[in-house]
């Protein structure tokens, strides 16, 4: 039986006024502050086809860490997979959930708003936000067009440097990269650690174009002592293309700042992220990814509440221990069979982590909070 080809596999996703498809069709309930976080959960929880993104940010924080905060939801509200944002503050914040919702509507985005001081407490707060989550959920598109690969914009984080990831899961999600780009889609790429440990190999692979955002990059890092992680220790150790299998040996068209929004039409771009998952994912969704393939060698199993995560290990034990889920045992599969399960997922089959409901959301940060 002959294997399909990139442009043989398509699936029914909600394409955006912008040309984006969506593969999933939520409302998003976005808490400006960390004290509406457990209102917006509530909120969610009663409205079918709505999430919530838990965080701990929004008050307190200084300068770059603020604005950074502020680019991450206004990209977070315009990924593809989100038709709809309600916006939930307390109303004391530094990051105002009504200035908020005021730059979304300016950017055409669905939304609503409102805290809970202004319309009377907590109960108040969650009757009237179920209120308008359930409007725009019943106001989303649900036209469904045909796509492909090409419609893709695949996210690509990679939270250890074992053995096994290096050499069995990372060298198939790079496959696999490739073949998205070659297609005409875009991969969006976290793990800022690789790059800091090798600025000249970094350099080498980074289009010229895209060579000052790379510095700015490293500027960014520069003077900064390595947060004590065994990715960063690896990728000291080992040498840059061993650190970057999951890149599929491509240049870097474009490097964004955490927060951005992916610029480029096809191509590789790399995220300012850092390969701790939840904050990775949360840039690579606020750059624009649809769905993200993630590579564990201890099985992180959680989700986002975002974009479909798909788990990929290379290590025999975690698949045989965690057969509920990982969704893609590398040893045992090859790119062809990847890009069957993130088409199925395109489709509207829950990868694993959505079976089980994990999520995790979190927003990297620049310096302290007060």
């Amino acid at each position: 039986m002959s294997v399909p080809t990139a442009t043989d596999r398509t699936f029914q996703g909600v394409r955006r006024p912008d040309g984006r498809v969506g593969v999933r069709n939520n409302v998003l309930v976005l808490p400006s502050v960390i004290c509406s976080h457990i209102v917006a959960d509530r909120i969610a929880a009663n409205v079918d086809h709505a999430v919530s993104a838990a965080h701990d940010h929004g008050c307190a924080q200084l300068g770059a860490d603020n604005e950074q905060t502020w680019r991450t939801f206004l990209s977070l509200a315009e990924n593809p997979n989100v038709a709809g944002t309600v916006v939930v503050g307390l109303g004391c914040e530094e990051i105002q959930s009504g200035d908020v919702a005021s730059a979304l509507g300016d950017r055409d985005v669905p939304v609503r708003e409102l805290s809970i001081q202004g319309v009377g407490g907590t109960d108040e707060c969650v009757t009237r936000g179920v209120e308008f989550a359930s409007e725009l959920a019943a106001s989303r598109p649900t036209d469904e067009s045909t796509a492909g690969i090409g419609d893709l914009t695949l996210g690509i984080v990679s939270s250890d440097l074992d053995a096994t990831t290096r050499e069995a899961a990372e060298p198939l999600v790079g496959d696999v990269a490739r073949t998205v780009v070659e297609a005409g889609g875009r991969v969006v790429v976290a793990g800022n650690e690789r790059v800091t440990a090798h600025p000249a190999a970094a350099r080498e692979v980074t289009a010229e174009g895209a060579r000052d955002s790379l510095d700015e990059l490293l500027d960014r890092h520069e003077g900064h002592p390595p947060r004590a992680s065994g990715v960063g220790r690896v990728a000291r150790e080992r040498s840059f293309e061993d650190v970057t299998r999951a890149w599929g040996g491509q240049d870097v068209s474009e490097v964004l700042p955490y927060g951005d929004q992916v610029g480029i039409d096809e191509g590789l771009a790399l995220v300012d992220a850092p390969s701790r998952f939840a904050e990775a994912t949360t840039g690579l969704a606020a750059a624009g990814a649809n769905v993200v393939l993630h590579a564990t060698g201890d099985g992180v199993l959680t989700g986002h509440p975002l974009v479909p995560v798909v788990k990929v290990t290379g290590d025999e034990r975690t698949a045989a221990a965690l057969p509920n889920d990982i969704d893609v045992d590398a040893t045992a599969a090859d790119a062809d069979d990847v890009l069957d399960d993130l088409i199925d997922v395109a489709n509207g089959r829950r990868c694993c982590a959505e079976e089980h409901g994990l999520t995790e959301f979190a927003i990297t940060r620049v310096g302290p909070s007060m």
